[in-house]
């Protein structure tokens, strides 16, 4: 899935005029001992948005888990205000009431933004920064590690209450630039940034990678090399093929070709 990401990310970069930038090693060291949620260390690396800020006007982040429709219209021309800092607001659609206490609990309440009784909650899979934007003064390191192991989605909601404690710029992206499942299915490959957390559009986490190759294969057509992309999805395939094979215990032909059958490739 990776790398079929990367192959969309390098089209939209050159379609833009901007430089891609991979970050493929952890550089920023969080220490995360037994905590209370799911804590990735690598989440930690979209502080290398503020070193690139020092080199770069602007900066558009990507999770590795984003397809980049190649059509996209430009991001940096449609959202332009220098000092605002853009990214979807999930909490519209997933409350966040209790991201927001646990990382009050930690730091200290502040005043929090709702939109319709909601926390604003900001999803940090695309982040669209510039020069102007001071989030990463105060989104720090040694901040990421007093939370790490304490609150929900670390990074994401420390970036948040960094955000809107210190009064910073804001504003969100539509979900065109940042389209998870969450708001549904219907029409989703005809977005801009398809992004797919958790397990995507597939019907589990198991069958994420093989859909986002399903998806990529029928969009970049004709502009990725065939043989690439079917390089690509046999890689997907096998991948998912074994991690079935772990997971039951039945013998891998057998579990080969009911796979070929039901799941859709």
């Amino acid at each position: 899935m990776y790398q079929a990401a990367i192959h969309s990310f390098r089209h939209y970069a050159k379609k833009v005029g901007a430089d891609l930038v991979v970050a493929d090693a952890l550089t920023f060291k969080v220490d995360i001992q037994s905590p209370k949620f799911g804590a990735n260390p690598a989440w930690a690396e979209k502080l290398r948005i503020g070193q690139l800020l020092a080199e770069y006007d602007r900066v558009l982040y990507l999770d590795a888990d984003i397809l980049v429709h190649p059509d996209t219209e430009d991001i940096f021309q449609k959202y332009n205000d220098l000092d605002t800092v853009y990214m979807l607001n999930e909490g519209e659609i997933c409350p966040r009431h209790h991201e927001k206490l646990l990382i009050e609990n930690v730091l200290g309440e502040i005043d929090w933004p709702t939109f319709n009784n909601k926390p604003v909650y900001y999803n940090v899979g695309v982040i669209l920064a510039s020069k102007g934007c001071r989030l990463f003064e105060f989104a720090t390191l040694s901040r990421l590690q007093l939370v790490c192991n304490e609150v929900r989605f670390y990074e994401q909601t420390l970036f948040n209450y960094e955000l809107f404690g210190n009064q910073l710029k804001h504003r969100a992206l539509s979900e065109d630039f940042n389209r998870m499942d969450m708001f549904g299915k219907q029409g989703y490959r005809r977005a801009g940034f398809i992004h797919y957390a958790g397990k995507g559009y597939a019907k589990n986490n198991r069958r994420r990678d093989v859909q986002f190759l399903k998806d990529f294969a029928h969009l970049y057509q004709g502009l990725i090399d065939e043989h690439e992309i079917m390089r690509l999805k046999h890689l997907a395939w096998q991948q998912f093929l074994n991690k079935v094979y772990q997971k039951y215990p039945l013998p891998n032909a057998l579990i080969c070709f009911l796979s070929t059958l039901f799941v859709p490739r």
